[in-house]
């Protein structure tokens, strides 16, 4: 492996989950405690939550790369650097800046061709699931990110909404990047009168007849039809390759049910 990082840790599931679809998986010494992609990185030594993270444990792995994600862990890599760590974080927040991270991943560990290569088909899955649902109608989408207070869907999870069919109801929130500059009202979500709800609550399970329960959100179209679905976190908020296909999949099937007149209500 000579010029390019060997022993690496992942304080995010998502570039672990890139090294071991690059077949680089070996080079992964330390992961998340969330980590839930693939299986057998699970057996690898964990060293971080999302917050926070073991330096002494980290330090062990005697790492010659560590990659995070985005501002919430800017503290965690501060102290890393500042321990002499050489240290990347990626701050991908749509499905363009997801393939870009894997491109850049393969590019860290010496394999730039063959992360074009998996970039290349995960967008082609994206535009195949875009071709399917093109001319469709399109069901108005509550994604919702969080429950108290209400949070609207991130970029790359409304972009996913779209890829498979569906119309997010708060597009101008999209772009924003933070959590709390996606908090929405109750009745806001009521007035919009999403046909569908999609919550995917990280690090709990959602409780869909909690959302069906709201003051007023029995007016609410995908209330009145059984329309409220989960879809783990793992699959939709983590910004690599398991949305791009689990849960772009996930999504794509939900809404396909919600246009068939038949449909019944699924609570997954």
């Amino acid at each position: 492996m000579g010029t390019y990082p060997s022993r690496i840790v992942c304080l995010t599931e998502e570039t672990t989950e890139t090294l071991y679809l690059l077949g680089e998986g070996d080079r992964v010494v330390g992961v998340s405690g969330y980590m839930i992609r693939p299986p057998e990185a699970r057996q690898k030594p964990r060293v971080s939550a999302f917050l926070n993270a073991r330096f002494s444990r980290i330090e062990a792995l005697e790492p010659d790369l560590i990659l995070g994600f985005s501002d919430l862990q800017a503290d965690i890599a501060a102290e890393l650097i500042r321990r002499g760590y050489p240290v990347t974080v990626f701050n991908q927040r749509s499905l363009a800046d997801i393939l870009q991270m894997i491109r850049i991943v393969g590019g860290l560990v010496g394999c730039g061709e063959r992360a074009a290569a998996l970039a290349g088909r995960l967008e082609l899955e994206i535009d195949a699931v875009r071709a399917v649902t093109a001319g469709l109608p399109r069901p108005r989408v509550f994604f919702e990110e969080w429950d108290n207070p209400l949070i609207s869907g991130i970029r790359w999870v409304e972009e996913l909404v779209e890829a498979a069919g569906g119309a997010p109801i708060f597009p101008e929130l999209r772009d924003a990047r933070l959590g709390r500059e996606r908090i929405v009202t109750p009745d806001e979500v009521v007035r919009r009168n999403p046909e569908v709800i999609i919550a995917s609550w990280c690090g709990k399970a959602v409780r869909t007849e909690r959302i069906a329960a709201r003051v007023g959100w029995n007016e609410v179209a995908a209330v009145r039809n059984g329309h409220i679905y989960e879809i783990k976190s793992a699959y939709v908020l983590q910004p690599g390759p398991a949305a791009l296909t689990e849960g772009l999949r996930q999504l794509h099937g939900i809404l396909a049910r919600v246009r068939t007149p038949e449909a019944t209500s699924v609570a997954p």
